[in-house]
């Protein structure tokens, strides 16, 4: 067993558990992971995100709106449009206003999953909105935000040292002087298995730069499996090899990088 793995950013919620989502979950702990962060990514996964966190003790959740939420039908897959798009019809501060009542559950630990994706075809002024808008109810409320930022590094950046939440930036791929001054204004970053891939010189760079107290891992399950298993499905007990990495590339013990990213992450979400 390995641990303690506190598992930051999972989407259990997601078609790729259905067959065995239950007995997963409830594997987890005897894997050495003491806690699981689910996010929501719109108002359709936000009852599954709640009652599994209810369902088991160990697992909290975030509730918000994901950029790529607001695709519109002709950009989407065969799961179609999301409800942002379906049911609100772009509308997102109205989905906004749907999802208030969740943050009232002491299970929603953060504002999230949220931020800026300019890979896929959504205007970035109603991304900028969306965004903003999640930054400053993550404040009203005193809750941490879960940032997604895909390309779109300035704009991110711009937002949160003008608004200086606390949270998470998630799956980081920028510099590692900008992940230094994000951490000084207390933000957390966090490494997935992006950064075990070959090439991910900016990610092993960025590790090396922070204490590793501003660090907290994460899966992005069922994406993004680390080396050696990438390519199959991701599930948080796979942090291990996330943690390993780091452990290596620090010169410190895979049990010091575990307990401690575990205490990060409790203190982030006030746990």
């Amino acid at each position: 067993m390995t641990g303690p793995i506190f598992d930051t950013h999972a989407h259990y919620s997601a078609r790729a558990f259905d067959a065995d989502r239950d007995f997963l979950l409830g594997s987890l702990p005897g894997k050495g992971v003491v806690g699981v962060c689910e996010q929501a990514t719109h108002s359709g996964d936000a009852p599954k995100v709640l009652e599994l966190a209810h369902r088991y003790p160990w697992v909290v959740a975030a509730v918000g709106i994901h950029p790529e939420s607001l695709l519109p039908a002709a950009d989407c897959g065969e799961e179609g449009p999301a409800p942002t798009v379906s049911v609100y019809g772009g509308d997102w501060a109205a989905e906004m206003r749907a999802l208030a009542p969740y943050y009232e559950d002491p299970k929603v630990v953060a504002v999230g999953e949220c931020g800026l994706d300019y890979h896929w075809p959504v205007p970035k002024d109603a991304q900028l909105a969306m965004f903003e808008a999640h930054i400053r109810l993550a404040l009203e409320l005193d809750k941490p935000i879960i940032v997604h930022d895909r390309n779109a590094h300035a704009d991110v950046y711009a937002l949160l040292k003008k608004y200086q939440p606390k949270g998470i930036v998630h799956c980081y791929s920028g510099s590692a002087d900008d992940a230094v001054w994000l951490a000084k204004q207390g933000l957390f970053i966090g490494f997935g298995g992006a950064c075990t891939f070959k090439g991910a010189k900016r990610a092993a760079k960025a590790i090396s730069a922070l204490p590793l107290e501003s660090i907290v891992l994460e899966t992005d399950c069922p994406y993004m499996a680390p080396e050696p298993v990438r390519g199959t499905r991701c599930d948080s007990s796979l942090i291990r090899y996330v943690g390993e990495y780091i452990a290596q590339l620090r010169g410190l013990s895979a049990e010091e990088v575990f307990r401690t990213t575990a205490e990060n992450a409790r203190r982030v979400y006030g746990l």
